[in-house]
């Protein structure tokens, strides 16, 4: 972008403005921000669903796993279109341990009358676990139907048929 600035600003002497130093920056390359903002989530989801067993970095393959550790301004190869059938089953048995953490979770708030479900997740107001694990399938290369399925099973069989049936 063109700044055009006015004759009286041209002479003033002083520190760098914050529009030139951030029009200076290297421009990044957004899909592996995407590609970080995936592992983030993952993470945030084993935390806040207390996911046992899990190894974040299993779900990625080794172009993946050496992605995370370059420079957000570099270009790199990140995983194509072609996935190990392998890394396919761990990201789905991942995704469907959320929804079921999430449904259980939901479940036992449910029980508790006195306790809301905002007491359990107080930042996450809003936050449907489920639907961002159908979200996040998107980006592992998984079936969201796969995810919505399971999903309706979890609130079958935990009883809550009202929630199922939408």
């Amino acid at each position: 972008p063109v700044l055009d600035t006015e004759d009286a600003w041209v002479s003033v002497e002083g520190p760098v403005s914050i529009v030139e130093l951030a029009l200076e920056q290297k421009r990044i390359h957004y899909p592996l921000v995407e590609h970080q903002f995936v592992l983030c989530t993952v993470l945030y989801a084993i935390m806040r669903l207390s996911l046992k067993g899990v190894k974040p970095l299993s779900l990625f393959d080794s172009k993946g796993k050496n992605a995370f550790f370059k420079d957000l301004t570099s270009i790199q190869l990140l995983p194509s279109g072609d996935m190990d059938p392998n890394v396919l089953s761990i990201r789905q048995q991942f995704l469907l341990k959320v929804v079921s953490a999430a449904v259980q979770t939901l479940c036992s708030s449910q029980k508790d009358k006195e306790v809301a479900e905002e007491e359990y997740f107080p930042f996450e107001k809003g936050k449907n676990w489920p639907t961002l694990a159908a979200d996040l399938a998107q980006y592992l290369q998984i079936s969201e139907d796969l995810v919505r399925r399971h999903y309706v099973c979890e609130l079958y069989s935990y009883g809550m048929d009202h929630l199922g049936e939408e």
